[in-house]
């Protein structure tokens, strides 16, 4: 061996892990190795060396960033629309995902941090003084849902329960005159509001089934029922509740405060999904209700059907934001993670995981893109947010599940916050409409057939 052939090898060893070398040796005859590596041209003996550097030093250039929005989804948004974006997302870091796994396994929501979500005022980027929504508002509702989601789906679910559900009932149900009365305050979060539909025996059979009632005496209602499973309950301001009348058996609702004769609640527990969600079993026991405080424009289902469509859209944005979250967790600890002397990121199978996820968080966030500009002109219908509900729902599902089993044994500790991810999913996948009953609504819209019960 010549000079020049010794310092070729020289400078190729330079790159090359030792005891991979001792580990390939029990394999391979290395004088043969060498021998071969010896007799290479300069250009393929360079690229060899920078293979081998990229292999044992990981990248020579900084990696990607970690980013779940690959199609440059932001790039569509407007200035405002990009502030609210960065504004939510800072405060998620900062102030959420610090402490939201010490509340998720408490089963407490983190009621210390209102003050601080009052002043990112949210919600009038979203609504107009008169209830009235901003131009692109379901787009900017939904790039906040995601990036609360994306960090913690049940701050998002409080959100979604405030600034959805309570808001659109009072604005679609009240009078011009409620809807001046509470609206500044919900906008402002001074009070907070609750939505309650659903009840201990009626789910998915509400709108033909609500068993709670009303009945009118005097100048007052008399509600008797339950209601379960309702978000922001055990510290709401406002909770309405929708009932059916004794008499006429129209759908009524009712703004109902805690301190309202008759109404008890109490925190649901034993939850493995949205544990920072504060469900309450609301019990109305002839509990009374003044006329003032009932929703002076609704008296049937479709009010409470209007206020659903509006917020399901909500919930898809939840999927998307939850299965980003993971994806981007995942990637991270793909690139940290070593086994076998390198990165668990090099290796196939965790790649193809992680462009699975990819695929499944573009395709949702897509999805929802859509939908926004459909509900932004007044397009959207029950089966457009049905659709993005059983999709987004569907694919978060899966998205969790390769996260936390890209994750190994860490996938199931919170330190990792896939855990939480895979847990909140489940009551994404329930809430709003299960994902069967969405099925249904697409497939009436499809066949023109209806196939439920």
């Amino acid at each position: 061996m010549d000079f020049n052939q010794m310092g070729r090898l020289l400078k190729l060893a330079e790159t090359v892990d030792l005891d991979q070398v001792m580990h390939l040796a029990e394999k391979v005859d290395l004088a043969e190795v060498i021998q071969a590596i010896a007799g290479l041209d300069q250009a393929t003996l360079d690229a060899m060396v920078k293979m081998l550097k990229r292999q044992a030093n990981g990248q020579s250039h900084p990696p990607p960033p970690v980013d779940g929005d690959f199609y440059r989804i932001a790039d569509l948004l407007t200035d405002e629309q990009r502030a609210v974006q960065q504004r939510v997302r800072r405060f998620m870091e900062t102030e959420v995902q610090p402490i939201i796994n010490e509340y998720w396994q408490r089963d407490e929501f983190p009621k210390r941090l209102l003050p601080a979500f009052r002043e990112l005022d949210l919600i009038r980027a979203i609504f107009n003084d008169d209830g009235s929504r901003k131009p692109g508002a379901s787009l900017t509702e939904g790039i906040a849902t995601m990036e609360m989601a994306r960090v913690d789906v049940s701050t998002a679910t409080f959100f979604g329960v405030h600034a959805g559900l309570a808001i659109w009932s009072i604005l679609l149900g009240g009078s011009d005159a409620q809807v001046r009365a509470w609206l500044p305050k919900l906008l402002d979060m001074e009070v907070i509001g609750a939505f309650g539909l659903t009840e201990p025996e009626v789910g998915s059979a509400v709108a033909g089934g609500l068993t709670t009632t009303c009945r009118r005496d005097g100048d007052a209602w008399v509600l008797n029922g339950e209601k379960k499973w309702i978000g922001n309950a055990t510290f709401a301001d406002v909770i309405v509740i929708w009932a059916r009348e004794e008499a006429s058996g129209a759908v009524r609702g009712f703004l109902v405060r805690p301190d309202n004769p008759g109404y008890h609640v109490e925190k649901i527990q034993g939850k493995i999904a949205l544990r920072a969600v504060e469900n309450g079993h609301i019990t109305l026991t002839d509990c009374r209700v003044p006329e003032a405080d009932r929703l002076q424009k609704v008296d049937t289902w479709r009010t409470v059907a209007d206020v659903l469509r509006a917020t399901r859209a909500g919930v898809a944005w939840q999927g998307v934001g939850c299965a980003m979250g993971a994806y981007e967790h995942s990637l991270r600890y793909a690139r940290e993670r070593r086994q076998f002397g390198r990165p668990i990121g090099r290796f196939q199978l965790i790649q193809d995981k992680l462009v699975f996820m990819l695929g499944n968080v573009t395709a949702m966030q897509t999805l929802c893109v859509r939908l926004a500009q459909l509900q932004d002109a007044g397009l959207m219908r029950d089966e457009h947010a049905s659709l993005a509900k059983v999709f987004t729902a569907a694919r978060c599902r899966d998205t969790v599940a390769l996260a936390r089993d890209l994750h190994g044994g860490n996938g199931i500790l919170l330190d990792h916050h896939v855990a939480r991810h895979f847990c909140d999913t489940e009551a994404i996948y329930s809430y709003e409409g299960t994902n069967e009953i969405n099925s249904l609504v697409v497939g009436r819209a499809i066949t023109g057939e209806s196939a439920f019960v």
